[in-house]
Order: structure tokens, then sequence, then C-alpha cells
């Protein structure tokens, strides 16, 4: 689709995943007390899943188990009105091999919130769906640039 200098594609699923890959943070959405919730959190990609770390013990954890989720990640230019979405839908798993732990732990996800965070937990992405909204005028960005 193609509006004013604008187009908005759609998105493989390979594009979608390495996009992923290429940002340090995004959303889980889940369901809380029979309520969406909504949580930032830091991440990684390995071997295709999303992986996050969180407290064992915590809202997200106890929530997330054995769940279905949605998992949210986009990087956006607000000047030029572009930039890429990405959401993907899984079951979430504990990673509870202490195998698979050390191996993860190697990944350099580093939690950002304080605390213990030594729950890794799982998304492999049964669902995705990934747009980009590309193409603005350069020039009329450029000119709103310098209106800043």
């Amino acid at each position: 689709m193609d509006v004013d200098g604008l187009e908005l594609k759609r998105l493989e699923r390979d594009e979608c995943m390495r996009l992923l890959g290429s940002v340090p943070v995004g959303r889980i959405i889940y369901t809380r007390q029979a309520m969406p919730a909504v949580e930032l959190v830091n991440f990684a990609i390995c071997d295709g899943d999303i992986v996050f770390r969180t407290d064992a013990g915590g809202k997200l954890g106890a929530a997330v188990h054995g769940a279905v989720v949605a998992f949210e990640a986009d990087s956006v230019d607000y000047l030029a009105r572009t930039g890429w979405s990405v959401t993907v839908v899984g079951q979430c798993q504990a990673v509870t091999s202490a195998a698979e732990i050390d191996r993860l732990r190697g990944i350099g996800i580093s939690p950002w919130a304080p605390g213990q965070r030594d729950h890794y937990i799982r998304i492999p992405p049964t669902i995705i769906n990934g747009r980009w909204l590309t193409g603005h005028q350069q020039e009329e960005v450029a000119d709103r640039a310098h209106r800043v």
C-alpha cells in the first residue's frame, strides 16, 4: 500500500526474525488475573526463539508459565514517520535444564531491572507478523528537522 510517498510492507518470517534480533528490548503481552498486561523486557534471539530472564518468584514468571503470549518489538523514526513492528505469538516455556541455562548465560542477556533474574523463559514463535512503513520523502524529513 502506497500513500503520499509512504509504503506499508508486510514482512516475511526471516526478515521479522532478523529485525527482532536487531533490538534489545521488546514487550511481552500476557494475561494477569484475567486482564491484559504488558511488560517491557530485554531479550535475545536464540535458536529461533525469543529468550528473556525474569524473577522465578515474580508475577511475570508465574503468569507466563506455559501461557500463550504475544511479544512485540519495534523501531520507529518519529521524524521520518517510518519504522517497523514485529509481533510474535507463542507458548512460553520455562528453561529448566541446567545445561541449557548454562548455554543461555553465554548469549549475553543481562537483565536491566534490579534483583535476581535467574529464570529463563523461551517463546518459540508460532505466528509472526511484521510490517514496515518506509519511503517518506527525504526533503520533507530534512525540512522538519530544521524546524525542530
